[in-house]
């Protein structure tokens, strides 16, 4: 059954160190994609997200508009990062591991990301019947040529290679959502 990220109710966020001594953190407000879910084989689940790169947010403006130049994720030339699953591993009722390509700036990377699904519920607002899922990794940014850096007085570096990705994900069922797009349009 494929179903859709309800983005309003969803989050996909970072952190990396900063001067080797605190985090920054940060998030991407624009993302959309599908998840065709196979509830009764949960390893034929196929996962698809679109990340827009120009919605980096970081709450420092200037810092923002350095990670979406040629430093880093170069939006003008790579608007968009993409996640396509190829497997998924079910270690427990409610836990997986979900393997797929992320292509940043046009270099894809296998990764494979911790998740935990949190259930569905019948909206009370509707007839859409929504599901939970959270997910975790941790990469390396200069396996996609992320390498900008400055030294540190100390000999250390301003900004870690490990980005560590923490995804709330709320989905509704496409079908259900499709209907009430109908019934209001």
């Amino acid at each position: 059954m494929t179903w859709q990220i309800d983005s309003v109710h969803s989050q996909i966020q970072f952190k990396v160190r900063h001067m080797m001594v605190s985090w920054v953190r940060g998030c991407f407000e624009k993302f959309n994609g599908t998840i065709n879910l196979d509830e009764h084989n949960p390893e034929k689940t196929t996962v698809n997200i679109m990340i827009d790169v120009a919605s980096i947010y970081t709450h420092q403006a200037d810092r923002d508009a350095h990670l979406r130049g040629a430093d880093f994720l170069d939006a003008f030339t790579y608007p968009k990062i993409y996640f396509v699953s190829r497997k998924v591993k079910q270690t427990s009722a409610n836990t997986a591991k979900l393997t797929g390509d992320l292509t940043i700036r046009d270099v894809a990377n296998e990764v494979t990301l911790d998740i935990t699904y949190s259930g569905q519920e019948k909206s009370p607002f509707g007839p859409t019947l929504t599901a939970g899922f959270c997910a975790e990794t941790v990469i390396s940014r200069k396996q996609w040529g992320l390498t900008y850096n400055l030294l540190m007085e100390s000999g250390g570096v301003a900004l870690g290679d490990e980005i560590y990705i923490s995804i709330d994900l709320e989905l509704n069922k496409a079908v259900e959502v499709e209907q009430m797009a109908i019934a209001t349009g």
